[in-house]
């Protein structure tokens, strides 16, 4: 087991401590005070360094609850009385003012842009490639090193077909190939088995992307159609963004978050 669960697998046997969550609330609320009391005494280059690093947060954070904010300029002009003989087909419409107006799927846009990378686990360990692959040497001469094994998880889909030996440049193992995970929807607190549809961003680049490569902090997308869920306008949703939450190629499974 990865020396970082053992709080985990502890929390899950025995709960959490009876003053758990009154001492990070408390934690929580006095972080402000903390900070304002930092940002009194440094000084020198660390201050700039800190007020720089807090000025972006901030920026970030406003930009944040723009998007977020629904604009509403669509008014009824109740008050408008018109000069003169208004045309017949003018009669049956609303003088509706459409200044600055933005259509629903711009706005909805907008709203996933602004929760773009609002996941559960917002920075991971990139990977490197040695880590990543490991070296085959092929040919009478052993000289030939350009094969490469990949020794984490991956997915493929149904119908995948291996490419002859002879002209094969990266080998998926079948014992690290996976098809489905244990998804975690947040707001249910219910823990869903469903199949992997694709590969949609591994962190460590777009190599591993193309790859099906799956690993920590992985954004892959999941089939939720079993759910029930809907749109706002009655349509069932088939596939929903998941991210990957620990390490599939030492636990022998992917534990994944839904994105709501």
């Amino acid at each position: 087991m990865p020396q970082n669960e053992f709080i985990e697998l502890r929390r899950k046997r025995y709960g959490y401590r009876f003053d758990y969550f009154e001492r990070m609330r408390k934690k929580k609320a006095r972080e402000g005070h903390r900070r304002a009391s930092f940002a009194k005494k440094v000084h020198g280059l660390r201050a700039k360094l800190y007020h720089k690093k807090r000025y972006t947060e901030k920026v970030e954070m406003q930009k944040k609850i723009k998007m977020h904010e629904e604009r509403k300029n669509k008014q009824k002009v109740l008050d408008s009385v018109p000069e003169g003989a208004v045309p017949a087909y003018l009669l049956d419409r609303e003088n509706v003012s459409h200044a600055k107006i933005l259509s629903q799927t711009i706005k909805q846009k907008r709203k996933e842009k602004a929760g773009k990378w609002n996941v559960p686990i917002p920075k991971v360990k990139p990977i490197s490639d040695d880590e990543m692959f490991r070296v085959i040497r092929t040919g009478k001469r052993k000289k030939k090193q350009w094969k490469r094994m990949v020794t984490k998880a991956t997915f493929v889909g149904d119908g995948f077909t291996r490419k002859p030996p002879k002209y094969e440049r990266f080998i998926r193992p079948m014992a690290l190939r996976f098809k489905k995970a244990h998804v975690v929807h947040p707001e249910l607190k219910t823990t869903f088995y469903l199949d992997i549809l694709r590969v949609k961003k591994n962190p460590s680049g777009p190599l591993y992307t193309s790859l099906g490569v799956v690993t920590k902090g992985t954004i892959i997308e999941v089939n939720v159609s079993d759910l029930g869920l809907v749109t706002p306008s009655g349509k069932v949703i088939w596939g929903k963004y998941a991210q990957v939450t620990n390490n599939p190629e030492n636990d022998g499974v992917i534990n994944a978050v839904l994105l709501v």
